[in-house]
């Protein structure tokens, strides 16, 4: 970038198809000739074309997004603050009434549940966001899954064991946490909060909890572990770049900046289609924009989440471990595996652990249940290699569906070392800021409490997998009591629409 300042009123006349300049965090950049390639569609830029375009562009993209997509030569230096025209900002009937309903939403006394976070974002959040966090992959089967296999695993609990004191503190890698779970990574969390992924960041130092940082979040990874409180444990989930270079210093960087675990995710070479996320797209978009893939090859329909991923790498295979483990002496855990035959390789390359996740439903569709994953994966553990869980050497991890204790204790009975919850936390600080992920939190430790005591368990090394029967976890159609909570959250998917024009 040039050393001199740029006018807002020079900015201001590049304001067109022909010349698009846009500032982002007081620097002005060149994306004429990024208009057609944007995955977010050329509209959505050149509304802020000779403008300011930072409130819109931090919510859905992580900081470096545009210096890293955009060439040397298109950073055309700092912009005079004071210069700058302001972007008007028109507010909709239904930004009136979602503001409304953030003013009348509950008191978080009266949040009992992590289900309740859920409801209450769904009415506050804007649709875009909502639309992020909440879809998943196709039928959205895997998703409802997720949360329906905790239902087919029931509880044996024990009695006339002395519970008058229960302690549900466990280690994670080695790591005191104070409850069997961690905050899992989930990608763009200003879209839900200014703050973003510092409100976890803050809750998990005082429930001395652990955070998963998300290569993909609206905050910087400094900025978030500049947050930390001093001994925070956190982890880093890693999306591997095409280019190893950059993998290799975001890795190291991490590394020297005491992150103790790395998540690689692997159930992702191509990301799946979220199709709540991409029916967003096609509102928000002129029909015109949105369907030029068919032309130019350029697919403007994945909404949010196409627009942040096109440097994962499809090629990532296991000859690759060794190369992680030249590069870090972190551990390296892989996230997103979905059966156990990959556990067990994963076991022989001598890796720290696996996820058994499918990515929160958002991936293939009809992949099964992490916890399912889990059961077959100890059972053959123990043939194949006499290894018995949890192991403090190869530790399994579960996410996906959790919303109460009970889901997380089940996962302990069978083997997991801890489990991973991603959306609650979200719907959490989209609706309450800070205070609500401290509150959903607060909510998880009464549960441990009272639930440890039920089943008979003073700790967590008590609950063993005699404690649940899980005969049925892997019948897909098993008749269980309605989950009335998860159902009225859960949002019909809905079919397209019907077009209408206004008569001139």
């Amino acid at each position: 970038m040039s050393g001199t300042k740029l006018s807002g009123k020079e900015v201001a006349q590049h304001s067109s198809r022909e010349s698009c300049w846009i500032i982002v965090h007081g620097n002005v950049y060149d994306v004429t000739e990024f208009l057609d390639d944007h995955p977010g569609g050329s509209k959505i830029i050149l509304k802020y074309a000779g403008k300011d375009a930072t409130a819109e562009y931090d919510p859905i993209h992580p900081p470096d997004a545009i210096t890293t997509n955009l060439p040397k030569e298109k950073h055309l230096g700092p912009v005079e603050p004071d210069t700058v025209e302001k972007v008007e900002v028109k507010i909709t009937d239904e930004d009136k009434a979602r503001l409304e309903r953030m003013e009348n939403k509950p008191s978080l006394t009266e949040v009992l549940n992590l289900h309740d976070f859920e409801y209450v974002a769904k009415q506050v959040m804007p649709e875009k966001a909502w639309a992020y966090y909440s879809s998943a992959a196709d039928d959205e089967i895997t998703i409802r899954e997720n949360h329906a296999a905790f239902h087919r695993i029931w509880f044996r609990p024990r009695i006339l064991r002395d519970v008058t004191e229960v302690d549900y503190s466990t280690k994670i890698l080695g790591h005191a946490s104070s409850m069997p779970i961690y905050i899992t990574a989930t990608a763009l969390g200003k879209l839900g909060h200014p703050d973003g992924e510092l409100n976890l960041t803050r809750a998990a130092a005082k429930h001395g909890v652990i955070q998963m940082i998300p290569t993909l979040a609206s905050c910087s990874f400094d900025e978030i572990v500049d947050n930390a409180q001093p001994g925070q444990v956190q982890f880093l989930q890693l999306y591997v770049n095409k280019d190893r270079a950059v993998t290799k210093r975001i890795v190291q960087h991490a590394e020297s900046r005491g992150i103790k675990g790395l998540f690689i995710t692997v159930d992702a070479p191509q990301l799946g289609r979220r199709e709540k996320d991409m029916r967003q797209k096609f509102e928000a978009e002129d029909p015109s924009e949105v369907t030029k893939a068919g032309s130019d090859g350029v697919d403007r329909t994945q909404g949010a989440a196409r627009a942040i991923s096109s440097f994962i790498d499809p090629g990532l295979s296991w000859k690759d471990v060794a190369w992680f483990k030249s590069i870090t002496k972190m551990p390296l855990i892989l996230k997103g595996v979905q059966c156990w035959e990959d556990v067990l390789m994963a076991y022989d390359h001598g890796l720290a652990g696996c996820v058994l996740s499918n990515h929160g439903g958002r991936q293939l569709d009809f992949a099964r249940s992490g916890i399912e994953i889990l059961a077959e994966s100890v059972t053959h553990l123990k043939e194949k290699r006499g290894l018995t869980f949890p192991n403090e050497k190869f530790q399994l991890f579960v996410d996906g569906g959790v919303r109460r204790a009970t889901d997380v204790l089940k996962a302990v009975a069978l083997g997991a070392t801890a489990v991973g919850i991603g959306r609650p936390f979200l719907y959490a600080f989209s609706s309450y800021g800070v205070d609500g992920v401290n509150h959903a939190l607060t909510i998880l430790k009464a549960e441990f409490e009272m639930n440890l005591r039920l089943l008979g368990a003073p700790t967590i090394k008590d609950v063993v997998p005699e404690m649940v029967d899980a005969s049925n976890l892997s019948s897909h159609i098993v008749a269980v009591p309605q989950d009335t909570l998860y159902e009225n959250n859960y949002e019909v998917m809905k079919p397209a629409t019907m077009r209408i024009k206004t008569k001139l």
